[in-house]
């Protein structure tokens, strides 16, 4: 019996069929790779922004702090404050911590000069060392003390950091009290002139 052909009219046998294209095995350190290369690009255009977008200005606020003045006095504390700031000067800031866990209440007002530089006035029950650390530097240099008659401490101790900041320092009955700031000493001087604990 004759065989017939595999393939008509060729007498050859078929070809194999064409192997299929591999497929792309995608791991997931792969996928984790592409997702933070993304993330990257986000965060870096984001940040583009951010440095380049206008910050807007925005101008202290002027507060009332002889109004703050007055509630404390009200509710019998002697809190240290300057009766009257120089001309161009403005309170920008009040801070009152009530007495808590034995020791008595916290007070600061923070102030403006006409050329924007800042004063602060703090009054704690705190060691001297903790409100320097806090608002002046870890290891400020003490100056010269200094004699203000009319102030509410006759006698303060100065301090000054590498930065440019000073600060004068005295025991106020129970509570140390800190004049400082990025102002000149002049104008850390004319606060302490005027300061008092007077009622109004």
């Amino acid at each position: 019996m004759a065989r017939v052909s595999e393939t008509p009219g060729t007498g050859e046998p078929p070809a194999p069929p064409a192997p299929s294209a591999p497929r792309y095995q995608r791991s997931t350190g792969g996928l984790i790779g592409a997702l933070l290369v993304t993330v990257v690009v986000i965060l870096g255009f984001v940040a583009f922004r951010a440095l380049n977008r206008d910050q807007p200005d925005v101008k202290p606020s002027r507060v009332d702090y002889l109004a703050a003045v007055s509630a404390a006095q009200g509710a019998h504390v002697d809190v240290v404050y300057p009766p009257h700031l120089p001309r161009g000067w403005m309170a920008t800031s009040v801070d009152y911590v009530p007495a808590e866990r034995g020791h008595r209440p916290a007070w600061g007002i923070g102030m403006l000069t006409g050329g924007g530089h800042f004063v602060g006035v703090r009054q704690e029950d705190a060691s001297l060392d903790d409100l320097l650390h806090t608002y002046v530097d870890e290891h400020p240099s003490e100056g010269p003390k200094v004699t203000v008659p009319g102030s509410v401490a006759r006698t303060w101790r100065s301090f000054s950091d590498s930065g440019g900041d000073h600060a004068y320092a005295a025991e106020v009955g129970h509570d140390n009290v800190l004049v400082y700031g990025s102002a000149s000493t002049d104008d850390l001087r004319r606060v302490l002139d005027g300061l008092t604990t007077a009622p109004r």
